[in-house]
């Protein structure tokens, strides 16, 4: 069931309970984390908080609890599948559920009693009506045999006539119910066929606080970094993106406004939120800028950086700049203040003679006093890096615990380790699309493309984590779609998987939508793998939230695609 009022049918509920958190390893799903837990802190709620990666973690530590706690809060995870049915809960559990996956199970929507959906309705959800999905045929039946048995003192001939009718009705009934479950087989299957991403649940934890009047700008910059992790992980639409940071923005200019004289009064570590128009340089301020247009995926695919010719492009590049060698690769912060007044005009103008139109993004940037400045991109870069961290074999729990931490402005020596961290990633991720292309490892399979990274690829530990993993598919797709002549293979969706975990033998799998500008971010690969490993019977785990990525055995690997590829052509 939808909750219409954040405030009554959520917040207050809660608020004099012992909670348990459950919050899925994302950076949406971080930030909405961060802006409960102030709440919670305002108002002394009592809370436990656990991270779940995957589905089978979230049965394991519902088990683990249910005794224990009565309401449990889902974070971006919970929504898509049947909830009830998965976790068998007590009668009197509650579970309120934020998550941006789509569509939203029936069963969940139609759950009056246990499962409160804290999610936005004016998202385009389509949801079917309950009288398609659900029907109670059982009372009809009961009522025909009772009429039956009553009828049973009757002369035996006009009983028979009787029972003529009756099984008339009971065909026609039964004939008309064969139709409605056709019919709801068809509506289910359009309706769960797409997984796509609704409104961030940084925002509408937000929302709440801004509700209850007690958001603050810390709980406004978390807003504005989980909206940005979905536009980095090209989760929704150009006009969602530019819709909700216009949202996003109001609020802004109502934290952030200052009078003139007002500004020699203002303490040194002041938290001060700005709109900008910026460039589309992963990390830049922290990086040199020739590191930041070689490792970002908009530059380096239009510049096709992985060639000689590309090579060439980019020295091209900066010469038109008038930006000298020595000034672009040495630290964004020692460049010189004159080159660096006017440098996003400079990059913009160069940017459209070479074909990059589009390098210009709407984006909000913080300040922490004079010295530390941070556009929301490289917040969301340095928590991915931080979340799906394997130079150190920590547990998850840990990997989790200082991403979360590097959320807060008290922890910048934690954020800026994450900054390293993201600086590695991208480097590994352009790398590896540059082999990938240059090797030809992406082949075309009829209706899709497939990548296959080989174990002993450098970098390949890195890539056996989800988020990681799909980030390097869309560049991946991206940079192939650019370098290739193949008109066809430029409106392909791609496959990629690598190795997860070579002593067991298994591969991790995702895929993703084609790569088109009207593209509507919606991907079919979940119910499609679902369907595939069902046909063949190969030995897979459909275990993480994000359907469309999966766990494979690597021996089924072939007669798993095989039966992909009879499917989708």
């Amino acid at each position: 069931m939808f909750v219409s009022d954040l405030r009554k049918e959520f917040y207050d509920v809660i608020v004099n309970q012992r909670v348990l958190l459950l919050v899925a390893p994302d950076v949406d799903a971080l930030c909405a984390c961060k802006i409960l837990q102030a709440l919670f802190q305002c108002d002394h709620v009592q809370y436990t908080l656990i991270p779940v990666s995957a589905w089978q973690e979230l049965e394991i530590v519902f088990l683990e609890h249910k005794e224990q706690f009565r309401y449990f809060v889902l974070v971006n995870c919970g929504a898509n599948v049947d909830l009830l049915e998965t976790l068998q809960p007590q009668e009197e559990t509650v579970f309120f559920i934020c998550d941006t996956h789509r569509p939203i199970d029936v069963v969940n929507v139609y759950n009056d009693t246990q499962i409160k959906l804290l999610i936005k309705q004016d998202d385009d959800l389509e949801i079917p009506t309950y009288d398609d999905i659900f029907r109670d045929d059982e009372d009809e039946e009961d009522e025909d045999d009772s009429g039956n048995e009553s009828e049973g003192s009757e002369p035996s001939g006009k009983r028979r006539r009787f029972d003529e009718g009756a099984v008339e009705r009971r065909i026609e009934r039964r004939r008309q119910r064969r139709e409605w479950e056709a019919r709801r087989r068809e509506i289910l299957f359009d309706y769960e066929q797409y997984e796509y991403h609704g409104t961030s649940s940084a925002m509408m934890m937000f929302e709440l606080a801004w509700i209850m009047s007690k958001d603050s700008n810390d709980m406004l910059w978390w807003a504005i970094v989980g909206l940005t992790d979905q536009w980095v992980q090209d989760r929704i639409t150009q006009m969602k993106y530019v819709t909700d940071v216009g949202t996003l923005q109001r609020h802004v200019s109502r934290h952030n406004h200052r009078n003139e004289d007002e500004e020699n009064s203002l303490s040194i570590d002041c938290m001060r939120i700005a709109f900008e128009y910026d460039v589309r340089l992963s990390l830049y301020q922290h990086w040199s800028l020739y590191e930041s247009i070689c490792n970002s995926c908009y530059t380096s695919s239009s510049l096709k950086l992985w060639s000689v010719h590309g090579q060439r492009k980019l020295q091209e590049f900066l010469a038109d700049m008038g930006l000298p060698l020595k000034q672009v690769k040495q630290k964004f912060n020692s460049m010189d203040i004159s080159l660096k007044e006017n440098l996003r005009e400079m990059i913009e103008e160069s940017a459209n003679k070479f074909g990059m139109k589009d390098i210009r993004v709407q984006t909000f940037s913080v300040q922490f006093g004079f010295k530390n400045k941070f556009l929301a991109s490289d917040i969301v870069f340095a928590v991915i890096a931080l979340l799906e961290n394997t130079e150190r074999d920590e547990h998850g729990t840990d990997n989790f615990i200082n991403a979360l931490d590097s959320l807060s402005r008290s922890n910048l020596a934690k954020l800026h380790h994450g900054l390293d961290l993201a600086k590695k990633l991208l480097r590994a991720i352009q790398q590896t699309v540059a082999s990938c292309i240059y090797t030809n490892l992406i082949l075309s399979q009829g209706p899709f493309l497939y990548c296959y990274l080989m174990e002993g690829t450098p970098d390949v530990k890195m890539f056996s984590k989800p988020v990681s993993l799909s980030l390097l598919c869309k560049y991946l797709l991206k940079s192939f779609v650019s370098s290739t002549k193949n008109k066809r293979c430029k409106l392909l969706p791609l496959v990629l998987a690598a190795p997860l975990d070579v002593e067991k033998g298994t591969v991790i799998m995702v895929g993703i939508p084609p790569e088109v500008e009207s593209s509507d971010k919606k991907n079919f690969f979940g119910r499609a793998f679902e369907k595939a490993a069902e046909s063949t019977s190969s030995r897979t785990l459909h275990n993480q939230f994000d359907m469309s990525i999966i766990e494979l055995r690597t021996e089924d690997r072939s007669k798993f695609l095989d039966a992909l590829i009879s499917l989708l052509s």
